[in-house]
C-alpha cells in the first residue's frame, strides 16, 4: 500500500458538520483545502500545476461559487493525477459526468443522506399550498388576522403523482400515505416492490400529468429533463392542480408556471428551487398561492452532517479502493 503523503485529498468548500469525517481522512493522505476564490483563478491555479498529485476532490453543492460547473474546460484542466471527485449532495448537474468519464474520472454523489429532509420539505410544500398558508401567515405578520386567505384544499382523497420514484420520491410516497392520498408515480421504468411499501401505481407520463390532483417533482436535471414540465404539459393537467418542486429550477418553464397560476390553471405551487436561482421571478413572488422557499430543503443539522460524513466515507472509500487494488464503480449514471 502506497504511504498517506504519496497522496492528496482537496476540499473545495467549506464544512461546519461532518469536520471529524474530514480530518480522518489524514490517515488516507494529505488533506488540502480551498474555500475562497473564483472560477479564473482555480482554472490558472490548475494549469499552473498547483493542484497537481491531487488524487480525490471532494465539493460541497455551494462551492460552485468558488470554481464555477465542472464543465469540459475545467475538467480538462483538472491534474492528470486526479481519480476520485466526491460530490457532497444528491443532485450532480453542477458535474459532467460524460466528461468526467473521458478522463477517466469516476463521480460519486450522497443520495440517500437528502431523502428524509428533501422529502420533509416537500410535504411541507404539499399542505402549505393546498392550504394557500403564504396568505393568513403574510396577513399575521402584517399587523391583520387571517387576510383575504380563501379555502383551502384537505390531502385526503387527493392524488399525489411523484415524478420520479427513486429515494426522495419513495420517502416523499412513505409520508403522503398517512394521509390517506392516493399515490401514482413515472418513472423510467417501475421500481421493486421493496422499493414501494404504499403500492403506488406506476403511470404513464401523461395519465400521471392528466390525473393528478397533486404534482410532485424529483427528478435529476439533465438535458433531457430541463424545462420538462412547460405549457403542453401544465395544459394536460386537471384544473386546478398543485406542483411541488424541489429537485431542479429549470424543470419547470417559470414562465409557463406563472401564467397558469395567474389563470387559476394550477391553484398552487411549492417551490423550494428556481429556473436561475437566486434570481427568482417575480410572478412566482408576486402570486399570493405560492409557498416559496430559498432551496432549503436539506438545511438542518443532521442532514448536513450526513451529507458531509457520506461523502467523506465515499472520498475514503475511493481512496482505499485505489490504494488496495480493489475495483469502484462511480454509483452515477456514466450514459
Amino acid at each position: 500500500m502506497k504511504s498517506p503523503e504519496e497522496k492528496q485529498i482537496l476540499l473545495i468548500g467549506e464544512i461546519l458538520y461532518a469536520t471529524a469525517a474530514w480530518r480522518s481522512l489524514s490517515a488516507l493522505g494529505r488533506l488540502r483545502q480551498l474555500n475562497e476564490g473564483n472560477r479564473a483563478k482555480f482554472l490558472a491555479d490548475c494549469r499552473s500545476g498547483i493542484y497537481d498529485g491531487v488524487n480525490a476532490i471532494a465539493r460541497t453543492f455551494d462551492s460552485v461559487e468558488l470554481t464555477g460547473r465542472f464543465d469540459p474546460e475545467l475538467i480538462e484542466a483538472l491534474p492528470k493525477s486526479l481519480r476520485y471527485i466526491s460530490h457532497n449532495g444528491a443532485g450532480y448537474d453542477q458535474i459532467d459526468v460524460d466528461a468526467c468519464t473521458v478522463k477517466g474520472i469516476s463521480v460519486s454523489n450522497t443520495p440517500g443522506a437528502v431523502d428524509a429532509s428533501t422529502a420533509n420539505t416537500a410535504l411541507y410544500l404539499l399542505l402549505g399550498a393546498l392550504r394557500r398558508i403564504h396568505v393568513p401567515s403574510t396577513a399575521l405578520r402584517a399587523g391583520q388576522w387571517r387576510g383575504a386567505m380563501g379555502l383551502g384544499h384537505d390531502p385526503e382523497g387527493k392524488t399525489l403523482g411523484i415524478l420520479g420514484m427513486g429515494g426522495i420520491g419513495g420517502a416523499l410516497a412513505r409520508r403522503a400515505a398517512p394521509f390517506d392520498m392516493k399515490i401514482q408515480y413515472h418513472n423510467r421504468r417501475p421500481v421493486a416492490p421493496e422499493q414501494n411499501p404504499t403500492k403506488a401505481d406506476f403511470v404513464s407520463l401523461e395519465k400521471l400529468l392528466r390525473t393528478s390532483d397533486v404534482i410532485s417533482i424529483h427528478l435529476p436535471l439533465s438535458d433531457r429533463t430541463r424545462q420538462f414540465i412547460g405549457r403542453k404539459e401544465i395544459n394536460m393537467m386537471k384544473d386546478g392542480v398543485v406542483i411541488i418542486n424541489t429537485a431542479r429550477g429549470p424543470i419547470i418553464d417559470e414562465q409557463a408556471l406563472v401564467e397558469a397560476l395567474e389563470s387559476g390553471k394550477v391553484f398552487g405551487a411549492g417551490l423550494d428551487v428556481f429556473e436561475k436561482e437566486p434570481e427568482i421571478h417575480q410572478g412566482l413572488i408576486k402570486n399570493k398561492n405560492t409557498v416559496l422557499l430559498p432551496h432549503t430543503g436539506t438545511a438542518t443539522y443532521e442532514t448536513m452532517s450526513s451529507k458531509n460524513a457520506t461523502g467523506f466515507d465515499d472520498g475514503g472509500r475511493i481512496e482505499l479502493a485505489e490504494s488496495e487494488g480493489l475495483h469502484f464503480d462511480s454509483i452515477l449514471p456514466l450514459t
